[in-house]
């Protein structure tokens, strides 16, 4: 067994937990005991898959399972970070960081992306996506970090985009890989379109703003 196998078995097992993990989490009640088992177990089954596939990619020069990696890797470990992360000065060096390589990463993805689209080739369309996301969400680092969100508990309600945005990354990859009856940029763009939309309803109910101090 080469050592490219041996690296894919640890990516399907831990990949596959996360996946069934997440889905338990995005149907059941938040904030109890159950949620911050599940929540535990789906942050480092997570990492362990995230952080195997940048391995993975340069062996087999997967530019997909790369973005994948580096995308969930940044997502996961600022989602768990957020609740450390209560007021200015929780935030640590190693914040600062994951935004900086996160947003080199973004631009670079932007980059790419274009090319691939100018060039007509239609993947690039999914790394300009992941490459806007990712700036934006690095834009949210640097507006929480200085304390001048608007959302009181912009830690609560950041940590929970964070982690549906690396459940969504999961996934795109579970779905990506195992897909054999949807168009290629469907399959990749389809969990962001259905899930997104759990981000934007669940931001809204937990917010609360420092102008009015009302739950929304």
């Amino acid at each position: 067994m080469d050592f490219f196998t041996v690296l894919l078995i640890l990516h399907i097992i831990t990949g596959s937990i996360s996946v069934l993990i997440g889905t338990l989490i995005v149907l059941t009640k938040k904030g109890d005991k159950r949620h911050k088992l599940f929540g535990n177990i789906f942050y480092f089954s997570l990492l362990i898959t995230s952080i195997i596939a940048l391995p993975m990619s340069y062996l087999h020069s997967k530019i997909f399972l790369f973005i994948i990696g580096v995308f969930t890797s940044y997502m996961i470990l600022t989602g768990k970070r957020y609740l450390q992360i209560k007021k200015i000065e929780d935030v640590k060096k190693f914040d600062w960081v994951l935004s900086i390589v996160m947003i080199l990463f973004g631009v670079t993805f932007l980059v790419i992306g274009s090319k691939s689209i100018i060039n007509g080739n239609t993947f690039g369309i999914v790394v300009l996506v992941f490459g806007m996301i990712s700036v934006l969400f690095v834009y949210q680092d640097y507006v929480n970090y200085q304390g001048k969100s608007k959302v009181k508990n912009y830690w609560l309600t950041t940590h929970l985009q964070r982690m549906v945005g690396s459940f969504i990354a999961s996934t795109t990859a579970f779905l990506v890989v195992n897909n054999t009856f949807l168009p290629g940029l469907v399959a990749w763009l389809l969990p962001t379109i259905l899930l997104v939309p759990f981000i934007i309803v669940w931001s809204r109910k937990y917010q609360v703003y420092q102008s009015t101090n009302r739950l929304l």
